[in-house]
């Protein structure tokens, strides 16, 4: 037992369930007169009403989310093993880019002009240097990964910088080009 400021002794608390049971108790009383007041029927009944609001929260909670994670699993499983091959194969093809011999700068500037002259009025080449600006215009999508890839392999070209826009089906912009080994 402890002291009061007055000099009297107060009894031990419970802790501090027992003051929030304390400040609660003035707002508990009308409820717990009217559950008295009620017949044993209706106490049961709302018995059930409050298991059955129990039951469908922790349905709503935990359970429905738990089944939807696993009902997803192996579509987003599938989607993601369909993105790491195609990581893989870029992966591969970059190494492969690697491996090859370099080419000189007159045959890669020479493979870049045959690349863009394939694609006819629709490409305009620019040189300065080791670096070369293409503005394309009205190139459909199939031609432009295509001569991408042309370009890449062939004049062993890395894209720089690229602005692509697109209008319908069909895709205008520039893409600069560097010639040579990377740093």
């Amino acid at each position: 037992m402890s002291a009061r400021p007055n000099g009297r002794l107060r009894p031990p608390s419970a802790g501090p369930a027992t003051g929030l049971a304390q400040r609660l108790a003035p707002h508990l009383a009308p409820l717990q007169q009217r559950w008295t007041a009620l017949a044993p029927r209706e106490r049961r009944m709302l018995g059930w009403a409050a298991a059955a609001v129990g039951l469908l929260l922790v349905w709503q909670i935990a359970v429905q989310p738990a089944i939807n994670t696993l009902r997803n699993v192996p579509t987003q499983r599938a989607e993601l093993d369909l993105q790491l091959a195609e990581m893989q194969r870029l992966a591969q093809e970059a190494q492969e880019l690697r491996a090859l011999p370099p080419v000189s700068p007159e045959q890669a500037e020479a493979a870049l002009r045959a690349a863009v002259t394939r694609l006819g009025a629709n490409a305009r080449l620019q040189m300065a240097g080791e670096r070369a600006t293409v503005t394309l215009t009205g190139i459909d999508a199939g031609t432009l990964t295509g001569w991408l890839a042309e370009v890449r392999s062939a004049a062993r070209a890395r894209v720089v910088e690229l602005q692509i826009n697109r209008s319908g089906t069909l895709y205008g912009g520039s893409v600069v080009l560097a010639l040579g080994r990377p740093a």
